[in-house]
């Protein structure tokens, strides 16, 4: 049909009553007020994020009072009603709500400046994914270096991060990530008696003059060689972990990371840290692992310790990077629910109310020490090291050639170990580092008794030889 211009005039003139909009059914539930500071959190669902305050049965209560009928539960979550955990039991990350507020405000002010802007995740994996994804969207580039060695998760992009055969499958897995030379100051080439900031050095030999590191000097120039040779001249990435975790507790010489920073932004690339096994207080002397090395990242992935065996993580970064994010839409189901968000606040409390940072140095630095001594006595214990309570201990068949201690070997002093009554990990390339990292409320007692246990497996497995 068609209408002729004046037609459409005519009609466009005629005025109509405004609609009468439906009624919402009601509702007896009288949500809490919650009063609203800084917003921590980029949510990229709506354009004027929804602050959900509380909610009951169907219904949904944002910070002004208003109510809403939710159709979604939390991204077909919520099955049987939203119960209550004094607020709010579940809704997701496609809106704002106090728990998920609070503790991003909690968070981000133990992060120093510009890093502010946090977004919540469900494990390290994920976090160390989304991190990938945000680092390639804001510098425009593709690919990521990391460290041999290192562990980054075992999502599919996480194994690419990953540089360690046991979490390897024979599936195509690398996207874009490429690993250089660990700066490993006891099995590395390079290395010396001064190099990392631990309170037990290696037994290698050093020659450095006073605040000047050769060792240094030769990992930062393999990682030339790998810029020259490798990738492309912009890159988006340079992960790596303050302190190795499943590598086995590695430290880097201590100006290492400082170094590489500087070469990674040169060529357009952001640096992050790891922060899943060496954050919240571990490392004892700073609340972060990236702060012993006086370096500021870009980024900053966490999970583990977050709330203590909760499922949660998270990726804290800059506005700047954070707005380059808003190219696409993204939310997390359960990454940061209301729950969570509790656990993860009521860890940070007790953290600082029991002074466990302040433990893991004073325990830690024992237990390193005490080590160190079982080193000096006995010829397979090759290097203690860690910070806090983040500690390895690497076997090796002697000294001289540093080699690692057979699997069959580690096999017995582990098990002897936990019959005696002590639980440790196992770590490194070859898995020849006993890694120790407990809950930081761990008592000198408690040290001295996984001493002892330790003591006695080894001196049995040197029996039995």
């Amino acid at each position: 049909m068609y209408l002729c211009p004046g037609v459409l005039c005519q009609k466009s003139a005629v005025k109509h009553p405004p609609p009468v909009l439906p009624q919402i059914p009601p509702c007896d539930f009288k949500p809490q007020p919650y009063q609203v500071r800084g917003l921590y959190l980029r949510v990229t669902y709506y354009k004027k994020p929804v602050f959900i305050n509380q909610g009951y049965m169907q219904w949904l209560w944002d910070v002004d009072g208003r109510r809403y009928l939710d159709l979604f539960a939390g991204v077909a979550t919520v099955i049987c009603c939203h119960k209550q955990l004094r607020r709010l039991w579940h809704t997701t990350a496609i809106y704002v709500y106090p728990q998920m507020q609070e503790y991003a405000e909690k968070l981000a002010c133990l992060l120093p400046d510009p890093l502010k802007v946090v977004y919540f995740t469900n494990s390290g994996s994920e976090a160390n994914d989304l991190a990938v994804l945000m680092a390639r969207l804001y510098t425009g580039n593709f690919d990521v270096i990391t460290l041999r060695g290192s562990y980054h998760g075992g999502s599919p992009q996480a194994t690419g991060l990953t540089s360690n055969a046991d979490y390897k499958y024979p599936i195509p897995s690398s996207m874009g990530c490429h690993n250089t030379m660990c700066p490993d100051v006891f099995r590395g080439l390079w290395g010396g008696s001064h190099c990392r900031d631990s309170p037990v050095q290696t037994i290698r030999e050093c020659s450095c003059s006073p605040g000047h590191c050769q060792a240094n000097d030769m990992y930062i120039r393999e990682l030339k060689e790998m810029f020259a040779t490798t990738v492309p001249n912009r890159i988006a990435a340079f992960f790596a972990e303050p302190i190795q975790g499943v590598g086995g507790a590695v430290q880097f010489p201590k100006n290492y990371l400082k170094d590489t920073y500087q070469l990674v932004r040169e060529k357009g690339g952001i640096c992050i840290a790891d922060e899943v096994q060496t954050g919240f207080g571990r490392t004892g002397s700073h609340f972060w692992g990236f702060q012993g090395h006086n370096v500021l990242p870009d980024m900053v992935t966490m999970a583990k310790g977050i709330a203590n065996g909760f499922p949660m993580g998270a990726v804290v970064t800059t506005a700047e990077i954070a707005r380059s994010f808003g190219k696409g839409v993204h939310f997390n189901t359960f990454g940061g629910n209301p729950l969570a968000c509790a656990v993860a606040s009521s860890v940070l409390d007790t953290i600082k109310e029991d002074k466990m940072q302040e433990n893991s140095t004073e325990v830690g630095t024992y237990m390193m020490t005490e080590l160190a001594k079982l080193r000096d006595k006995y010829e397979i214990i090759g290097d203690v090291r860690g910070k806090g309570l983040q500690i390895g201990v690497e076997m090796v068949k002697d000294k001289a050639s540093r080699d690692p201690l057979p699997p069959e070997a580690m096999a017995e002093i582990f098990e002897d170990t936990k019959d005696m009554g002590v639980l440790i990990g196992k770590g490194g390339l070859y898995g020849q580092t006993f890694r120790i990292k407990p809950p930081m409320c761990i008592t000198k007692d408690d040290a001295d008794f996984f001493l002892a246990v330790f003591t006695q497996a080894v001196q049995n497995y040197m029996e039995r030889r």
